[in-house]
């Protein structure tokens, strides 16, 4: 062999040893995530499923290795509850694979779509791919913009319904928004709280009178008697107009005030402005205000309003009322939520009885009924091991 063979070979097998060991290397890391994620799976179960549930609930379209082993199918019904008033319809998300799962009622906000809003669809099914039945009810008050009464029947009949269909146990009421303040009243009925194993509240309220103040003011009121500014959404105003037309516009101008103000609510200005022609003068400048986000306009019209109608908010409004609740309640709440302040969820964590406060997590990770993309690390692991709680809870 001559001596130009051989060191024409030396340098190749040289530059084989790093290579092989880059290969071993890069194995090796896969084996030790491997273990990690076994680990997770097998003994960290419910913060795997609360990973898996917040993933695919901030985009539907999340794939990933993590996500797939953690998914399952999702089945949906439409189906009828029957009231006492009338049969409301609902949806049902089904888990694919479980014959006998645990159920959650998850209970809509203040939206035109009521069960059809995206948010909401994106929840369900993010829950249910997790292995829980989930119920989402139509409360057409929630849908019309209006907090009323009515809803608590309607949220606790929906817990009664699921319980018997899926014969699991009680099951779990997750209350979005103002339906979390409702969800928290039915809970105290005696013949609803046998069907609440717990409670989820999300952006809710305690008391409508100090978020309505909020909305007009936008100052956040403390429990400990602080007043601190937090600019509160132009649409929560808006909707405490809409739901009290006749503070804020005479009878004739009424249909068409309604007709204007829903229109543009709907995110259909361009329906909403051609109808100010139809008002009186004086209703026009009101409407005119509201729908070119002028509050301060009409703030002492709406602190009117509120002081006119504080017996009819207080009387739906859970503050006062709760000394009878025997259920575990979850509490979550964005820290930057204008539409219902989170200090709201600290006035809860006061009204509701110790025992029952399961868990308060105000967070950046949150918004008023979703969560936050841009969230710290930190706070987006704090909002997976809150989940996983109430995922355990409902289990």
């Amino acid at each position: 062999m001559s001596t130009d063979a051989v060191h024409a070979r030396g340098p190749a097998v040289q530059l084989r040893e790093p290579s092989t060991r880059r290969f071993r290397g890069r194995w090796l890391l896969w084996l030790v995530i491997l273990a990690l994620l076994l680990y997770a799976i097998s003994f960290l179960p419910s913060e795997f499923r609360s990973y898996v549930l917040l993933a695919h609930f901030a985009n539907p379209q999340a794939s990933g290795v993590l996500l797939r082993l953690g998914s399952r199918g999702v089945r949906t019904e439409d189906v009828t509850i029957p009231l006492p008033s009338g049969p409301v319809s609902a949806r049902l998300y089904l888990p694919v694979g479980i014959a006998h799962p645990r159920g959650i009622v998850a209970v809509h906000g203040i939206h035109h779509l009521g069960i059809n809003e995206s948010r909401l669809v994106s929840f369900a099914r993010a829950t249910a791919g997790t292995g829980i039945a989930v119920l989402t009810p139509q409360v057409d008050s929630l849908a019309d913009y209006h907090v009323d009464a009515a809803s608590i029947l309607t949220i606790g009949e929906s817990a009664k319904w699921l319980d018997a269909r899926l014969d699991t146990g009680p099951v779990t009421v997750t209350g979005i928004s103002f339906a979390g303040g409702l969800s928290l009243l039915a809970a105290c009925d005696r013949g609803y709280a046998p069907y609440i194993r717990a409670l989820v509240l999300m952006g809710a309220y305690d008391n409508l009178v100090r978020v309505s103040r909020f909305l007009a003011t936008s100052e956040e009121e403390m429990p400990d008697g602080r007043m601190v500014p937090h600019a509160a959404h132009d649409y929560g105003a808006s909707v405490f107009v809409y739901a009290h037309l006749q503070q804020f516009f005479p009878a004739q101008d009424l249909p068409v005030a309604h007709e204007a103000l829903r229109d543009w609510l709907w995110e259909e200005p361009e329906k909403a402005t051609p109808l100010l022609e139809k008002l009186s003068p004086q209703s026009r400048v009101t409407m005119d205000a509201l729908l070119n986000r002028r509050i301060d306009q009409v703030r002492s019209q709406i602190l009117s309003a509120i002081q006119k109608d504080q017996a009819e908010l207080e009387a739906i409004s859970p503050q006062g009322k709760l000394a009878s609740l025997r259920t575990p309640v979850f509490i979550l709440h964005g820290s930057a939520d204008n539409i219902i302040p989170p200090a709201e969820s600290l006035w809860l964590a006061r009204d509701i009885p110790r025992r029952d406060v399961r868990a308060l997590l105000i967070t950046g990770a949150f918004s008023h009924v979703d969560p936050e993309k841009d969230a710290s690390l930190i706070e987006e692991l704090r909002l997976v091991r809150f989940v996983a709680a109430v995922l355990r809870a409902a289990n």
